[in-house]
């Protein structure tokens, strides 16, 4: 073992010492690496961030790994209040209330029909009776200034389950004492609707007696592509009872529930509810990540295949070097041989001088990629939030400085074979 680790450390000083003597060759040899190298850390950090963008942006839409749904909470009488009861002052569930409603001039066809996007034309909305005949809700109405959208009325913060990234404004704060006029927060797609059209501050629901009036407070994204807005439970049951949220002939409402993983809170409500008629309900464990697994490791294949041919083509830059040094090195290799060096030395040196090389290289495009990553953040972030805290993902790094040394051992294998080939014999031509 001793034995080993002198040969060892011999190829390695010898190894260095031909680095610093050849330092042009050295150069050449890192230029045909570099590329390859690069394309390696570009593709596993991509993925990396792909994987973190695509993640967050599901997280939005359907909530955070681990966190539980509950699905088909029963319209019956008392449904509602049993949720929110059990709910109430909890942390580690949040119910959520959606139902459709229009701010802005009465009596009027909003100007997105359906709760449609604003760019999109849904053809208007449609109610249809128990015999499936459908007519149009707006029917008769005149053209005004009034927008319809999905409003979600929360027992407390959803932001822990889901979460939704500030745009301006704030978020709806739970601990503060309840307003007769709601405080909404916007998503984007309503923010858009909202600046596009000056419209009353008059909001209609299905079902509620009278007329209220919102402030808006923020703006959220939320990943949601039609206009939408969340208020707290307790500001809208002011104007909007509980048990008239859940009520067929009262328009089309959906009740939700988020919980943790592991709240004792789940089999309460689930007796409860399970009590009122619930048959239908059922608790899904959100688990996004393995949902969009296969998706993303196809596509790191894919680019990593195309990587792995760029650092190819890489090593056999740096195989033809190594074989033209050996070449202009014929006569020292055979002199070393003479004097007593090992054949395993002299492919060891050969081979250290590669490996180093190809280390030097991996740090080279480490660093090109880390500076590159935070100039795209200085420079794009502040218009692109999606980049904001986005950071170079080390383990692509380490895939940088496996893809240097094995290219290294790619492009050196055969001219350390040969440089332990070359006969003693040679030396006689110096």
């Amino acid at each position: 073992m001793m034995r080993l680790s002198g040969r060892l450390r011999s190829a390695m000083i010898i190894g260095g010492q031909g680095i610093r003597a050849r330092k042009l060759r050295t150069l050449l040899s890192m230029v045909s690496l570099f590329l390859g190298v690069l394309a390696v850390v570009v593709v596993q950090a991509g993925a990396g961030i792909a994987e973190r963008l695509q993640l967050s942006d599901m997280e939005l839409q359907n909530g955070i790994d681990g966190t539980k749904m509950l699905y088909g909470v029963p319209t019956a009488a008392g449904a509602s209040q049993a949720v929110a009861d059990t709910l109430k002052g909890r942390q580690d569930a949040v119910a959520m209330f959606s139902m459709n409603a229009v701010i802005g001039e009465p009596n009027v066809r909003p100007v997105n029909e359906g709760g449609a996007p604003f760019d999109q034309d849904w053809g208007g909305a449609q109610v249809c009776d128990a015999s499936g005949r459908c007519v149009d809700a707006n029917e008769g109405k005149p053209e005004g200034q009034a927008i319809e959208l999905r409003i979600t009325a929360l027992t407390g913060d959803i932001r822990p389950f889901r979460p939704y990234r500030p745009k301006s404004g704030q978020w709806l704060d739970f601990t503060t004492t309840p307003q007769l006029a709601p405080r909404l927060v916007l998503n984007e797609e309503a923010a858009k609707g909202f600046e596009r059209y000056h419209v009353p501050a008059e909001m209609r629901i299905t079902g509620a007696p009278h007329n209220m009036t919102p402030q808006l407070i923020g703006v959220v994204k939320d990943g949601d592509s039609q206009p939408h807005a969340y208020l707290r439970l307790d500001e809208l049951t002011n104007w909007l009872p509980l048990d008239r949220m859940t009520d067929p002939n009262s328009g089309y409402t959906d009740v939700q529930v988020a919980l943790a993983g592991s709240t004792p809170v789940e089999s309460v409500l689930i007796t409860k509810l399970k009590a009122l008629g619930g048959s239908d309900l059922a608790a899904e464990t959100i688990n996004s990540r393995k949902d969009m697994e296969d998706q993303l490791n196809l596509l790191r294949v894919i680019f990593l295949a195309m990587a792995s041919l760029v650092l190819i083509i890489g090593a056999a830059g740096v195989l033809n070097v190594g074989l033209a040094t050996v070449g202009e090195r014929v006569e020292e290799f055979a002199l070393r041989r003479a004097v007593g060096t090992p054949r395993a030395v002299l492919a060891g040196i050969v081979l250290a001088e590669n490996l180093v090389t190809g280390l030097f290289t991996a740090a080279a495009a480490i660093g090109v990629s880390v500076a590159a990553l935070k100039a795209v953040t200085v420079v794009l972030g502040p218009s692109e939030p999606f980049l904001q805290g986005v950071e170079f993902p080390w383990s692509a790094g380490v895939s940088g400085v496996i893809a240097g040394l094995v290219a290294g051992i790619l492009g050196g294998f055969i001219p350390a074979i040969r440089a332990a080939g070359i006969p003693i014999a040679t030396v006689m031509r110096a």
